[in-house]
């Protein structure tokens, strides 16, 4: 379980998060919604304690992020980061194999070689595995990090807008993955999302965000209503159940 108590956060004077407080379940895909500046990524990066905390508490299954040691929180924790500096020349499986860092003490071991061929596998990487990071297109690029980062093998897994560069075909394709290894492997996701149907598809929970504060959070099938959606998003918007599954009509 994340438990966030009364998070604030300002950057050069302008407060970024204000007075957040909020429970993430353990298990499950939870998404985090908004419009842009609602300081979803910001909230993100402070539970991963790439952002010192400034007041409030989040701990993770207990433990406190801004005393726990690194090496003890990275064996439960991980985080995909929007920009993730990554050399060119290394090939995926050397990329994928970096999750494996928080475990070892020099030298792969069998099984964690294991466990990378795994997470290729997992993430319909295998045939490239021997392909060096600049060669492959924004999407396989893209892929491999969150292969990289299910490697490490964490309870939670926290991902900041990880379908960015992705196409539709292999952004659908991505969140089937995340939401299977969510049901299958135990782990809980915590996501930031811009497209709302995908939230609405294969999250279990939402929580929407705006200007710094945390303004709905609950199951999906509670937060994907047309009156939750225009407090989010500031205007009207129709909400269908299409084969079985709420799809908001935006564009309509």
């Amino acid at each position: 379980m994340i438990e966030i108590a009364g998070v604030s956060l300002a950057l050069g004077g302008s407060r970024i998060l204000d007075n957040v407080s909020l429970t993430v379940p353990k298990g499950g895909v939870t998404a985090l919604v908004g419009p842009n500046g609602a300081g979803k990524s910001s909230l993100l990066s402070l539970i991963a304690r790439l952002r010192p905390l400034q007041s409030g508490r989040i701990t993770v299954d207990g433990l406190p992020v801004d005393t726990t040691p690194s090496r003890q929180l990275a064996r439960i924790m991980a985080i995909l980061r929007q920009d993730p500096g990554v050399a060119s020349r290394l090939r995926v499986a050397e990329l994928v194999g970096f999750g494996r860092f928080p475990h070892i003490r020099g030298r792969l071991t069998a099984k964690d070689r294991e466990i990378i061929a795994a997470s290729l596998e997992q993430f319909d990487l295998s045939d490239l595995a021997l392909r060096f990071i600049d060669t492959l297109s924004g999407g396989q690029r893209q892929r491999a990090l969150v292969a990289m980062t299910f490697c490490q093998g964490t309870d939670y897994i926290l991902l900041d807008e990880p379908l960015n560069n992705l196409d539709m075909f292999h952004a659908r394709n991505l969140m089937r993955t995340l939401r299977r290894i969510a049901d299958e492997h135990g782990k809980t996701v915590l996501i930031v999302l811009h497209d709302i149907n995908h939230a609405a598809s294969y999250a279990d929970r939402i929580v929407a965000m705006k200007d710094g504060t945390v303004i709905a959070s609950g199951e999906t099938g509670d937060i994907i209503r047309p009156d939750i959606l225009e407090s989010i998003f500031g205007f009207s918007m129709r909400v269908e159940n299409i084969a079985g599954r709420l799809t908001v009509l935006h564009h309509a």
